[in-house]
């Protein structure tokens, strides 16, 4: 697959396709985005937020998260004000997320099964890290969103007048419901 991707790109390059996505590294909306990195999302997102290439920071990873104050989300975050300009930050979860109800228990079995072991496992323990915690989705993603909202706003290092609104989207239609 990612051989079929280069032969395509260098295709792409050589039509000079990438002219129509040209644009500054500031956020021409002063927009960031949190949201899940669901397939579903990649063009509904953007499409159903009237974003364009180059109009907002879209921060993606697994559930739409901040799973702490210090995780890589926040720290894109804090980037994008401190660096980019962004005033305003939208959580976008969305509807049938697959982050919902997922369990430690049921990576674990995969990675036994894809050749980790539970010595590796019980390694990573004794190092502090609570796999049962990190690697848990959620079971409400209304509440979900909540609590990223406002681990955001409470951050010790968020301004105070920067924008924070939640929303669930709608995997199918795109529609908006505000948190």
């Amino acid at each position: 697959m990612i051989d079929d991707i280069l032969l395509y790109n260098k295709a792409f390059v050589s039509r000079k396709e990438y002219e129509q996505y040209i644009a500054d590294k500031y956020p021409n909306k002063k927009l960031a985005v949190l949201s899940c990195m669901d397939t579903r999302l990649t063009e509904l997102l953007p499409a159903a937020l009237g974003l364009k290439n180059g109009d907002a920071k879209i921060i993606k990873n697994a559930g739409g998260l901040v799973i702490s104050p210090f995780d890589s989300a926040m720290r894109s975050i804090l980037v994008a004000i401190y660096e980019l300009g962004v005033e305003e930050i939208m959580v976008v979860a969305h509807s049938q997320c697959g982050a919902c109800h997922m369990s430690f228990s049921h990576f674990h079995d995969e990675m036994i099964a894809r050749g980790v072991t539970e010595d590796t496992l019980d390694t990573i323990r004794h190092c502090g890290i609570d796999l049962d915690a990190w690697l848990e989705g959620f079971k409400d993603t209304t509440e979900s969103v909540r609590r990223t909202v406002n681990t955001i706003l409470t951050h010790p290092l968020v301004p105070k007048d920067v924008v924070v609104r939640g929303f669930i989207i709608d995997s199918v239609t795109g529609e908006l419901e505000e948190i």
